[in-house]
């Protein structure tokens, strides 16, 4: 089989081996720091990007392919962000960004940030639907995707686009216009104490 192609991922506790394509994403922290909390939610829009990028080729080489040790190991990859780090991005959009425009921002940003609190919903049944496609593939005796895991997994990734350029382009530029540039640093700290970094 050829390790060229495999869509193995390099997470930040273990090196790339020699055989692992150096073209793929890594899982390595952003350079931001929390202090810059409306950075560090871009950083975090980055990682959704690069994790999806490494999604569409594990399921590219499993198609072609079949199911080896690299798809199981880019499956736990796209897993573990989805179960773990997306969630809590979230919970960042919907405590810190979410309400400061609902209460201070024009009708229009307000209309949008009820379309981006429905995504947040639909993304969290989206990957309930998803995941037990990915889950299989750490099986030994897994196969690849069935028609309706391919289905659960387009509709999955379908909704990040639109959303996270309404979210760059629209909701943080206003949050970050409404919020006291004193504040960034309070709400950067409690970002960073969700995720066990202070």
């Amino acid at each position: 089989m050829a390790q060229a192609s495999v869509p193995a991922s390099a997470s930040a506790s273990a090196p790339v081996s020699a055989a692992a394509p150096r073209h793929l994403p890594g899982f390595s922290a952003p350079a931001v720091g929390f202090e810059q909390p409306f950075a560090m939610l871009e950083a975090c829009h980055e990682r959704v990007q690069r994790t999806l990028g490494l999604l569409g080729r594990l399921r590219e080489h499993v198609r072609k392919q079949g199911v080896d040790n690299d798809a199981r190991q880019a499956a736990r990859d796209v897993l573990r962000y989805f179960d773990i780090a997306a969630p809590l991005h979230h919970q960042d959009e919907e405590l810190h960004v979410f309400p400061l425009l609902l209460a201070q921002a024009t009708p229009e940003v307000r209309a949008l940030v009820t379309r981006l609190q429905h995504d947040h919903v639909a993304m969290t049944t989206d990957w309930a639907a998803a995941r037990p496609g990915l889950q299989a593939l750490l099986d030994e005796s897994a196969t690849g995707f069935t028609p309706q895991d391919e289905a659960a997994l387009d509709r999955f990734a379908m909704r990040y686009d639109a959303h996270i350029a309404a979210e760059e382009g629209v909701a943080y530029p206003a949050a970050a216009a409404l919020l006291p540039p004193a504040s960034f640093a309070a709400m950067g700290q409690e970002m960073a104490a969700r995720r066990g970094a202070i």
